[in-house]
């Protein structure tokens, strides 16, 4: 194996797994807001038929639209889809390359051809990426001090 394909494998691994354990991370993060969501909007009527106090209730139906809040702003469940996507297809480009087929069969330059798809898919992703990031709301401007 070549230092260029050293590099360009080395850079593939370290991508799938950056991708796999953030995927991982934001699955999680997302199913525990959510399982929190559920159990505080379960618990509202229970607290209201039992007559507890109203700072009880509405410290719930507070945490609720925290716990959105928080899914909201850090798009945790679009990031675990993006990441696995993501992942999955770097690794799809590795079991091709390693196989020698698809786009690999035949190259001139396969190691090359990886490197650019590697890149490439990376690209697109981080470009989504930005382009979610700028979706999300704004605080508005203040207006200037005279």
């Amino acid at each position: 194996m070549s230092t260029n394909d050293d590099i360009t494998i080395g850079r593939l691994e370290d991508q799938i797994d950056w991708y796999n354990r953030r995927s991982i991370k934001s699955q999680r993060l997302f199913k525990a807001l959510k399982l929190a969501t559920i159990v505080a909007a379960a618990a509202i009527p229970l607290c209201a038929g039992l007559q507890v106090s109203a700072w009880v209730t509405g410290g719930l139906g507070a945490l609720i639209a925290v716990l959105e809040g928080i899914q909201q702003l850090n798009q945790y469940q679009h990031n675990w889809i993006t990441y696995r996507s993501t992942c999955e297809a770097l690794k799809h480009e590795k079991y091709l390359y390693l196989a020698g087929a698809g786009p690999y069969a035949g190259a001139a330059n396969a190691k090359a051809l990886l490197a650019e798809r590697i890149e490439s898919l990376i690209s697109q992703e981080h470009a989504k990426w930005i382009s979610s990031v700028e979706q999300l709301p704004k605080a508005p401007k203040s207006a200037p001090e005279r």
